[in-house]
């Protein structure tokens, strides 16, 4: 097998997520990657590789006549939104170059890639455009030596093939190491760290078995080991009429693990910011919990570990009469619950908030787990912070991680297909299709943001951060929770039960293998009534990730549950290290 071969499969890899690579050719693979990175040439004299501060971030590839276009953008774009220009410029046209310029006046980075023809005209536009911007040169060949003559970084490589180019878009963010040290995430195959792509076929036929039971429609499954994304790849459909098939970068529900992306994340940011405290009372925070006796000494800790007594969830949805909801938008009625569904103004401060507040707290000090916990937290987080809490977690966590599809109400960003549906009739509260707009009934009510459920996002978006969680709280350069405040809500907090705060642990019966039967004690994470999953275990340095809508159509199918899918696919990635 040659060397093009080899590319060819392991571009398949990244691009498609959907054939299975074997061993032996995995291997070589390996080696071409080393070659292809020790073939690159690099001039970073200004220190801008890799590339920092991904929120303030308005970039585009611009291509000179680079062979591997595609195959380059691709890979940028999985660390951060990267804008493209359909068309190839000449760098010996003047008028072409005045057009180009001009196409840039609102990009603060450029990245040119280039055919190694760095013509006179191409080198004065460069330097002008480098007056105030940020610029990289990807430069094909390098015979003639690589120009220092730039304020701009310049990565150039001899080889002229895909995998060449694959590995300079990963040098730009750090996914190789730039400057003696990988700081985000490498996208690679499970050979890379040791591991034997063979064993991790199993996964696939798991799969089978959940889809064929009618368990999900469809799912997502992505593998990080020791900082690489070894396994990524899509199965079944967004429904079981199988028209639209599933992709690796499809936005789901996440449901409860917003409880971390959310919530949980926020709280260890404004602990870390020394406006919150997990020790302090609820009624410091939340003025209407001031005159009830049975809150007066409940402190934010104990809501964390679902051990305040409030109430599993409320029928908020039960409480609705004709003249709530109406099929058109108005002032009266600006809350959306789904296509040609919308609530009324104020429901929550009306009716939703008085009922949790009235909760009596019957089972304090016990553990019940508790959606009403987050929703309180959700009041304190937009107490301390002044900012709702969607947009507090986006400016501080989403964003700035490159986490492209994360975030809280998804139609508003996204195209509605690029969402997988959760349901068709969810039983409580709408009869109709549900996608895009958040399936659990009180989020929905709410709004669409919610301390428990509302947050959507992509595997790769949950790559990230769990690759953060993983690295005691940095990642790509940037510190976003201190080390030693994620390791004390991620590490066990209960005398009577498995949670840390916020953060569901490794349960100590063995019976129960949740989430793994071989996962170490250091494991944590969240799953979701959707059919998510998100699990970190820092003792062998792995992220795992399961995506799927369990719920579409309903929810009246456990099989996903029952067949125990998310675990037995755990299982196997422990299985596939040895």
């Amino acid at each position: 097998m040659n060397r093009r071969i080899y590319i060819f499969i392991f571009i398949l890899l990244w691009i498609t997520n959907s054939y299975a690579q074997q061993h032996k050719a995995n291997i070589s693979l390996v080696l071409a990657e080393k070659t292809a990175i020790n073939h690159l040439k690099v001039h970073d004299g200004n220190k801008q590789l890799p590339v920092f501060g991904l929120q303030d971030l308005n970039m585009i590839c611009v291509n000179f006549g680079f062979k591997y276009n595609s195959v380059f953008d691709s890979l940028v774009n999985k660390y951060t939104k990267v804008d493209t220009l359909s068309k190839i410029y000449d760098s010996n046209n003047i008028s072409s170059l005045n057009d180009l310029n001009d196409r840039l006046k609102l990009y603060n980075y450029v990245i040119l890639k280039t055919d190694g023809n760095l013509s006179k005209l191409l080198i004065s536009f460069i330097k002008e455009i480098e007056k105030n911007k940020k610029v990289i040169i990807v430069q094909k060949g390098y015979s003639g030596g690589i120009s220092t003559d730039f304020k701009s970084s310049v990565i150039a490589t001899d080889l002229n093939d895909e995998l060449s180019a694959a590995c300079a878009a990963k040098e730009i963010f750090g996914g190789i190491a730039v400057n003696g040290k990988a700081v985000r995430l490498n996208y690679t195959v499970p050979e890379s760290v040791g591991m034997n792509a063979d064993k991790l076929d199993t996964i696939a036929a798991i799969m089978k078995d959940a889809i064929d039971a009618k368990g999900t429609p469809g799912a997502v499954v992505l593998i990080v080991k020791n900082g690489n994304v070894i396994y990524h790849k899509a199965f079944g459909s967004h429904k079981y009429d199988r028209v639209r098939t599933t992709k690796a970068d499809d936005i789901y529900d996440m449901a409860s693990i917003t409880k971390l992306a959310a919530t949980t994340n926020t709280t260890m940011k404004l602990v870390d910011d020394g406006k919150l405290s997990v020790d302090s009372v609820v009624t410091k925070y939340i003025a209407r919990t001031r005159g009830m006796p049975e809150k007066k000494d409940l402190k934010i800790k104990e809501i964390l570990l679902h051990q305040a007594g409030f109430f599993p969830y409320i029928k908020f949805y039960e409480y609705l009469k004709p003249k709530d909801t109406d099929t058109l938008y108005s002032k009266e009625y600006p809350t959306q619950l789904a296509d040609g569904y919308f609530l009324r103004k104020n429901y929550f401060e009306d009716t939703m908030w008085p009922a949790m507040l009235n909760d009596q707290l019957l089972t304090r000090g016990k553990y019940v787990y508790s959606d009403l916990s987050m929703y309180y937290m959700k009041e304190v987080v937009e107490k301390v912070s002044l900012t709702p809490l969607n947009v507090f977690a986006a400016d501080h966590f989403y964003k700035p991680l490159g986490m492209q599809r994360a975030g809280f109400l998804p139609r508003q960003r996204f195209e509605k297909d690029n969402i997988v549906p959760t349901t068709e009739n969810d039983g409580w509260l709408r009869s109709m299709p549900v996608q895009g707009f958040v399936n659990d009934p009180g989020a929905a009510m709410l709004g669409g943001v919610s301390g428990h459920a509302g947050f959507f996002a992509s595997a790769n978006d949950m790559a990230i951060l769990g690759q953060m969680w993983l690295n005691k709280g940095s990642y790509g350069g940037w510190n976003y929770i201190k080390a030693e405040t994620l390791e004390r809500f991620t590490s066990s907090q209960s005398q009577v039960s498995r949670r840390g705060y916020g953060f569901d642990r490794k349960d100590s019966d063995p019976a129960k293998g949740y989430p793994s039967t071989l996962a170490s004690n250091e494991v944590f994470g969240h799953t979701g009534y959707t059919g998510t999953a998100i699990w970190v275990d820092p003792k062998h340095d792995l992220v795992y990730v399961f995506l799927s809508n369990r719920v579409y159509p309903d929810d009246k199918n456990k099989a996903l549950n029952t067949l125990n899918t998310r675990s037995k696919i755990m299982d196997v990635i422990y299985r596939a290290m040895h």
